[in-house]
């Protein structure tokens, strides 16, 4: 990132001047209608102001991050990200005091407000935000949904699933309780056999005939 405009942004932001000051006039436009982007189009945006002292632009994501994109000075002279005097992606140039950007290609990566930095009277002075967003779009739900057929088994086969979380969770508390359950059941079997056969042994002693003395 180009450390002049840059790192000025970055230092002055805790005593900068939101939207219009009161000496300065600042506000940025689009000639043409963005409120449909598309991917792949080109956005071209305008910041008016009544000063030619430079400009920087900046985006603003979705997530509140600013995105520094290109600066403009008084003599028309572009600095983009990283010190470079062109860029891929963007376009720079000064008319009067207008300072134009233009996004050669949009994307995705491109969505949200853009602002026009202007410094002066050692004092940042940001124009209102120019949102440039891809509209929103919601995929329709088929009005009969079927299940699909594919190799002779349905979409909606419960086999096919994976399984989520709650329901192995359940599988494995089953496993858990029939463990408890079949180790008494297995226990008692186990003890009634060897009663069964303690019981067996002391009946064949009873009736096992006692051996008759010969006599010499």
């Amino acid at each position: 990132m180009d450390t002049s405009p840059a790192l000025l942004l970055l230092l002055t932001l805790g005593f900068c001047e939101y939207g219009h000051g009161a000496s300065l006039e600042i506000k940025v436009t689009s000639p043409k209608d963005i409120s449909q982007l598309r991917v792949g189009q080109k956005l071209e945006l305008e910041c008016h102001t009544d000063r030619s002292h430079g400009a920087s632009w900046i985006r603003q994501d979705k997530t509140g991050t600013l995105h520094f994109i290109v600066f403009i000075n008084s003599m028309s002279r572009a600095t983009f990200e990283g010190s470079q005097r062109t860029s891929t992606r963007f376009e720079a140039s000064k008319d009067g005091t207008i300072y134009r950007l233009a996004v050669k290609s949009f994307t995705p990566h491109d969505q949200g407000s853009y602002f026009c930095v202007m410094n002066f009277n050692q004092m940042l002075h940001f124009s209102p935000g120019q949102r440039a967003f891809l509209p929103v779009t919601t995929a329709l739900a088929p009005s009969t949904p079927g299940p699909t057929t594919q190799g002779g088994t349905t979409e909606g086969d419960s086999s096919l699933k994976t399984p989520g979380p709650d329901s192995r969770m359940l599988k494995d508390l089953d496993s858990f309780c029939l463990v408890f359950l079949w180790l008494p059941s297995a226990g008692l079997c186990l003890l009634l056999l060897q009663l069964l056969a303690t019981t067996i042994m002391l009946h064949q002693l009873k009736v096992a005939p006692t051996p008759s003395r010969c006599s010499s």
